[in-house]
């Protein structure tokens, strides 16, 4: 992965990294054959740069790890979750742009 502040969830770190954390959690459910996934990467790298210290944000390959998928009632690609104290708070299916993204996570900081 290009931008070291973007986490990789496994079903080895998820528990840790994504529902352990004290700040609110951005996953992106993705996959390398998606195009739609592709697109919102960079938006979500932008996101995870500007929302260093306020948020985590990482990423789920959904063909890696389909239990997690699974999990989050994942069934299109791209889906991203937000994630506070352990819970899923915000969920949206589909791309968005790095406002939209921004957005999604904003109520849910501080």
């Amino acid at each position: 992965m290009a931008n070291p502040i973007v986490l990789e969830f496994t079903e080895e770190n998820f528990e840790a990294e994504a529902l352990g954390s004290a700040l609110p959690v951005l996953i992106d459910f993705w996959a390398p054959w998606c195009g739609p996934c592709r697109m919102v990467a960079p938006h979500v790298e932008a996101v995870a740069e500007t929302m260093q210290g306020k948020a985590v944000v990482g990423k789920v390959n959904v063909d890696d790890y389909p239990k997690l998928a699974e999990r989050y009632g994942v069934m299109s690609i791209p889906t991203l979750v937000v994630v506070k104290g352990g819970e899923m708070v915000a969920r949206e299916v589909g791309a968005r742009a790095q406002a939209g993204i921004e957005e999604m996570l904003a109520p849910h900081l501080g």
